[in-house]
């Protein structure tokens, strides 16, 4: 066991000593200036303008897309209110949104 011991600290010895190494060889050569610049600029020329493109099609996406409630089921499965919520009413989860989250008895201001 004391030589398997001996034997992985040989190899962390060892890889550590060329990873210093090529950090060092990396550094000296000025390859990582030239990266670091092309980097920035991919951000700038790609990225950017494909999270432009991304949001541009979620806005048009949304501008047809319908707003209406859905039709409330009363499923049993569903909302079930064993205790009551720790804050308001006790009927309204945390982040309850009264457009889109109907209560156990349907949704608010629909009798």
């Amino acid at each position: 066991m004391a030589a398997f011991g001996r034997f992985s600290q040989v190899l962390l010895r060892s890889s550590l000593v060329q990873t210093r190494r090529q950090l060092a060889a990396a550094a000296a050569s000025g390859h990582g200036e030239q990266a670091g610049k092309t980097w920035k600029i991919l951000s700038f020329v790609v990225a950017l303008p494909g999270v432009g493109v991304c949001m541009l099609n979620t806005f048009l996406k949304e501008k047809h897309h319908s707003h209406e409630q859905p039709e409330f089921i009363p499923y049993p499965h569903l909302r079930i209110r064993s205790k009551r919520f720790p804050w308001g009413d006790g009927n309204k989860t945390l982040f309850h949104n009264s457009h889109v989250n109907p209560l156990p008895d349907g949704y608010e201001g629909h009798e």
